[in-house]
């Protein structure tokens, strides 16, 4: 892996801390890009050095792609850490590497395409600080509609949450435990804790994250936050909902190609390693049930005439019967390609932790 150094920002670039610099950092904001140098360059352009009395260091990994990302921070964020890894990491393993790299008593991990907005990350930091008694913390996140994203925070997953998940019982009964995003809804702008926060930017201390080997990098993509998180809190560490620091999320800005089997079948993969890791075997099987019997009461009703109408046309009915269809055969073991990106269930965490490039292909059922 490489890395880049130059000299001091452009006038028109966010004032961030040259990586070179000796002064003491308050805060670094770790990115992992992955073909998105775009959304990249419009979450740097978002940060407002006026926002924030803490120091800030930038520091962004290119996990792979080489798609010209560090030339574009070069010429317009020179102040900003670039480091490239020699081929796709993975998310968690990325920003593990990111994080070796980082001075700040606060490590930031921020998606590439989310935009801050307002002085989002100074209240971050000064919940924090204000709050001994939490690890981590995570913003509001906002459509680019202005819409909120339900997902920004939730209950950790239960067979029951997953068995029950549909967007028609979170609307009928929002504030039920079972999704665990009540605070959303309540007129109190104060934190609130929070059993999981989205991974698109979450706010840790270092010394925990370190203390904790870091992102679980037997996660390739997905659920590596929710892991996170349930580690903080058997921690005895609290994690905080943040609703004063709003971020807005685009979502899926490094694997957007119209939301990609490959993405459906690793969010499920993803989730079945993290019910084997905390639950057990047992439970990781329920799982796979869970979405096999999901996919089978879903597909006749897609595919029937009844389908068509309640599909808002024939493309978004097609791109439903391919998701479920993915997700069957996911559940049935015929995607054994997803199991080998995420590494052993066997491997011990620490050994998966920060700065490590270690992984082997277990599948996530015992």
């Amino acid at each position: 892996m490489a890395e880049r150094a130059q000299t001091g920002p452009k006038p028109d670039a966010p004032e961030v801390e040259d990586f070179r610099s000796p002064r003491g950092i308050d805060l670094s904001l770790i990115i992992v890009n992955w073909n998105s140098a775009d959304f990249v360059r419009n979450c740097l352009a978002s940060i407002n050095p006026g926002s924030c009395a803490h120091r800030i260091e930038v520091i962004v990994v290119d996990s792979g792609s080489f798609d010209q990302c560090g030339g574009m921070l070069s010429r317009e964020f020179p102040a900003v850490r670039f480091v490239q890894a020699p081929e796709n990491i993975g998310f968690a393993k990325a920003n593990n590497l990111g994080a070796s790299f980082a001075a700040g008593r606060f490590l930031l991990f921020l998606n590439p395409d989310t935009e801050v907005v307002g002085n989002a990350l100074e209240r971050l930091v000064q919940v924090l600080d204000r709050h001994p008694e939490a690890g981590l913390a995570g913003a509001l996140l906002h459509n680019f509609d202005g819409s909120v994203q339900t997902s920004c925070i939730q209950s950790f997953p239960t067979l029951l949450n997953q068995f029950l998940d549909s967007e028609w019982l979170r609307g009928l009964f929002p504030r039920s435990p079972l999704w665990g995003m009540a605070p959303l809804f309540e007129k109190d702008p104060a934190p609130a804790a929070v059993e999981v926060v989205s991974g698109a930017c979450i706010l840790i201390r270092r010394g925990l994250f370190e203390k904790l080997a870091g992102f679980d990098t037997r996660f390739f993509m997905y659920s590596e936050d929710l892991d996170l998180c349930r580690r903080v809190r058997a921690a005895g560490q609290v994690c905080l909902f943040v609703p004063e620091a709003r971020i807005v999320h685009h979502g899926g800005g490094s694997s957007s190609s119209a939301r990609s089997m490959f993405s459906v079948v690793m969010m499920r993969e993803s989730v079945c390693r993290l019910f084997l890791l905390h639950r057990g075997p047992v439970a990781a099987l329920g799982y796979r049930c869970i979405m096999a019997g999901s996919a089978l009461l879903r597909l006749p009703l897609l595919l029937g005439k009844g389908g068509i109408q309640r599909m808002a046309g024939r493309k978004a009915r097609s791109g439903a019967v391919r998701k479920w269809a993915a997700i069957l055969r996911w559940s049935l073991g015929l995607e054994s390609w997803a199991a080998s990106k995420n590494g052993s269930a066997l491997s011990s965490p620490k050994t998966a932790g920060v700065g490590s490039t270690a992984s082997d292909n277990s599948s996530c059922v015992a």
